[in-house]
Order: C-alpha cells, then sequence, then structure tokens
C-alpha cells in the first residue's frame, strides 16, 4: 500500500518524533510513503476567513491528487479539516466553480477522487490489529492506559467517519494490542484545552488539568493520544494551581506511534522522549 503523506504543520517543528515514529512502524509493515510540499491545512483560519480556508484545503487535496494515491494524515486537525473541505467542495456547486477558478491560476486541477485517511485507520484497516498483535517483540503487561480520542478524529461524524462520536472503541483495540489496558474514564471524549491556549490560557490549563485528573482517578499510568495539538497540550509543565503553590501532577503522555514502537521493539531513537518507567510494565512472549 502506497500513501501521501500530510504531516501538517505543528509535528515537524513541535514532535518531529510523531513523524519517526510513524515513518518507522509503516516502513516496518510495507506501507510506503511518498512525499509532496504542502502547505496550511487551513485550519488555523477556518473561521477567520472561509474562503481562505477552503482554498488552502483545496490546494493542498489538488497537489496530493496528483500523486493518485490516497492521503494519509497524522494530525487530527489536518484530517478534520481537509475532510470537511472535500465535503463541502464536493455538496456546494458554486463554492466548487470559484475554487476550481482559483486552482486553474495556478495550474492545479480538483481531483475527481481523493480517499484522506487519518493513520489509526492504516493501522485498524490496511495493517489490521491481528497483525499487529502477532509482531510484538515486548508486549506490555500491565500498563494502564487512558485513551484521548481528540475532537476531530470523531466529531462531526459525517465528517470524520472514524467511529461512534459518543461511544467510540476502535482507539481501545489498537492499544490492547500492544498489550496495554485501556481504562475507562469519565472524560476520555472531552477536549483537551488546546485550542484555547493563548487566547484563554487559564481555561485551557484547567481543561488540561480536569483530563488528567479524570485519567488518573481510573489509575492510568499514561494518556495515549494520536493528535500533535493533545500531545503538546499534555507534555506542557502543568500550570500552577495557585500562586506560589506546587504544579498539579502531570500524567504521562504517549503519541500511539510511540507506545506501539515500544511493543513492537522499535530503536527508541525513533520514538522521541517516553516519560514514563516502561520496564516494568514489559512482560515477554
Amino acid at each position: 500500500m502506497k500513501y501521501t503523506l500530510f504531516p501538517g504543520c505543528k509535528v515537524p517543528y513541535f514532535v518531529p518524533y510523531y513523524e519517526t515514529s510513524s515513518r518507522a512502524i509503516l516502513e516496518r509493515f510495507g506501507i510506503a510513503l511518498t512525499e509532496q510540499e504542502f502547505a496550511c491545512c487551513g485550519y488555523p483560519i477556518r473561521f477567520l476567513d472561509f474562503q481562505a480556508f477552503i482554498y488552502s484545503s483545496a490546494r493542498n487535496l489538488a497537489l496530493a491528487g496528483e500523486k493518485g494515491r490516497p492521503l494519509l494524515c497524522l494530525c487530527q486537525c489536518c484530517y478534520g479539516t481537509l475532510r470537511y473541505a472535500d465535503l463541502l467542495l464536493r455538496k456546494n456547486e458554486t463554492l466548487f466553480r470559484q475554487t476550481a477558478a482559483l486552482l486553474k491560476e495556478e495550474g492545479l486541477r480538483y481531483p475527481g477522487q481523493l480517499e484522506i485517511k487519518h493513520l489509526l485507520h492504516v493501522f485498524l484497516e490496511d495493517i489490521d490489529p491481528a497483525v499487529l498483535w502477532k509482531s510484538n517483540a515486548r508486549p506490555f503487561k500491565s500498563l494502564k492506559v487512558a485513551v484521548h480520542y481528540g475532537c476531530h478524529l470523531l466529531r462531526p461524524r459525517d465528517v470524520t467517519a472514524f467511529d461512534h462520536p459518543a461511544n467510540p472503541s476502535k482507539f481501545e483495540t489498537l492499544v490492547e494490542v500492544t498489550g496495554g489496558i485501556s481504562v475507562d474514564w469519565s472524560l476520555r471524549l472531552q477536549c483537551c484545552g488546546d485550542p484555547l491556549r493563548e487566547k484563554n490560557d487559564p481555561l485551557s490549563a484547567a481543561l488540561r488539568q480536569k483530563k488528567m485528573d479524570s485519567a488518573r482517578e481510573a489509575e492510568a499510568d499514561v494518556l495515549c493520544v494520536a493528535c500533535p495539538h493533545c500531545q503538546m497540550q499534555f507534555a506542557r509543565p502543568p500550570a500552577l494551581a495557585e500562586a506560589g503553590t506546587a504544579p498539579a501532577p502531570a500524567l504521562p503522555s504517549l503519541l500511539y506511534t510511540q507506545l506501539l514502537g515500544l511493543s513492537l521493539g522499535l530503536d527508541e531513537k525513533l520514538l522521541g522522549p517516553i516519560g514514563f518507567e516502561k520496564e516494568k510494565y514489559y512482560t515477554s512472549l
């Protein structure tokens, strides 16, 4: 299977280990990635300038269409944005004509059909959880994992088409093939708070801490995410609870590719910072 990779803006600069770990795992299972120089998906300006958002997404999709392969997104925000723009363009003939005219000025053409997938789709549909389990070199035995889906993987359901928005289970399935134990926690589907960062920092920090507290109450050892925005939010130093007090304890957060890469026995140089005492959670086959 071959994909064109859409890494997004955040991954290469802020969480480059998401890309290195993803590439290493996909290569292990024979999935090839082609390169294309993309621009921003349009997410940051979606509610500021609608036409600019649509054109940003459409231009990226036109470039991807030239490769003739499905588009693979690492970032959930990019995934949701590109799929939303594609849905709007295919439903709204006027919007499509206007956007197609702008693309034509650059010598680009909107693709007749383009499959847009998130990385988790690939693990579920192209590799298969059973194959992942059989490929484990060092599965975990008692690691309790709080799975954090992220907003743009589940909602709106007609756009993302990943899992049931109120009762999902696919991400837990992927975590469990590593030997990790998925815990049931009350705030697993709530926003991490990252969209509010630098707009309302106290509220952003409060949402983050509530998620951490909920996961700890469920006795989770780590959080597991599949979006750079969520990983950046959870990995930030915790804010002070009150002036002069010690910061609230943080729960380690891992990208799914880090968790899977550990169980597969991949070179940890490709996986990035782990942040928890992994050795005590391993078992042997």
